[in-house]
């Protein structure tokens, strides 16, 4: 009699602990599932900060992004492989200007080079599938990739070329305050960069800021390709040097 009722009496305790461990376990779901998502939140957010920062274009695009993160990081080289060890030479491209400059506010990749959301599938796929043109490799052997124009940067954008560095997070403010919005605007503002020869006075027809800024190697005075008195700023090189540097 007795064994019958401590059996009588475990058999009651068993669903009691069953249902007991079922209470406590659906309390503890929503802490599972808040912390999953605390977690998830973090990484998203620093892996949103990593996408702005020229870390990430090389780590997931290590060919042929390599060897233009080098060119902002520290300019040890420019996209070609040449070395670089004079700061003026590393200051005339100005990808390592922006990222260095003590004139105002530095900027990372996607300070220039804004994507829109079709544009960064497009050549996620590419990238993905290798279906990319490229140049070759440069001297210390990184592949880069063709030379592109303002225009194909812009493209996905539907903006003009211009607007690519005249804009209003950029260059559009002198020092004395006057706003530059207009190729008109940045004549005026550097009429007295030389007495003979104004960079942006279109005597010539117009030309796109990138035919003398380059971003990943050093700037050229495209003037130097039939005025051979034009003044190279420091740092700069003549359409001679930049045909010589530029050869894989």
């Amino acid at each position: 009699m007795a064994e019958e009722t401590k059996t009588d009496v475990a058999a009651t305790e068993e669903p009691a602990k069953d249902a007991k461990k079922a209470k406590n376990g659906k309390k503890k779901w929503p802490i599972v599932v808040g912390v999953v998502a605390v977690v998830l939140v973090a990484a998203g957010a620093g892996f949103f900060v990593w996408h702005e920062q020229p870390s990430f274009c090389n780590a997931i695009c290590h060919t042929p992004m390599d060897a233009y993160a080098e060119s902002y990081i520290d300019g040890s080289h420019d996209k070609y492989g040449n070395e670089l060890t004079e700061e003026s030479d590393k200051m005339a491209m100005m990808a390592y200007y922006h990222g260095h400059t003590t004139e105002g506010e530095t900027t990372n990749c996607l300070g220039c080079h804004v994507p829109t959301l079709g544009e960064q599938i497009t050549e996620g796929m590419h990238w993905v599938t290798g279906s990319y043109e490229v140049a070759g490799e440069n001297k210390v052997g990184q592949t880069i990739l063709e030379e592109r124009e303002l225009s194909d940067l812009v493209e996905a954008r539907g903006i003009e070329e211009d607007e690519f560095c005249l804009n209003g997070d950029c260059h559009h403010v002198t020092e004395d305050g006057k706003e530059i919005t207009s190729r008109a605007d940045l004549e005026a503002a550097t009429a007295d960069l030389d007495s003979t020869y104004n960079p942006h006075t279109a005597q010539h027809g117009e030309y796109a800021c990138s035919q003398c800024h380059k971003a990943h190697s050093q700037s050229v005075n495209y003037c130097t390709q039939c005025h051979s008195s034009a003044p190279v700023p420091e740092g700069w090189l003549t359409t001679t040097e930049a045909k010589k540097l530029s050869t894989l």
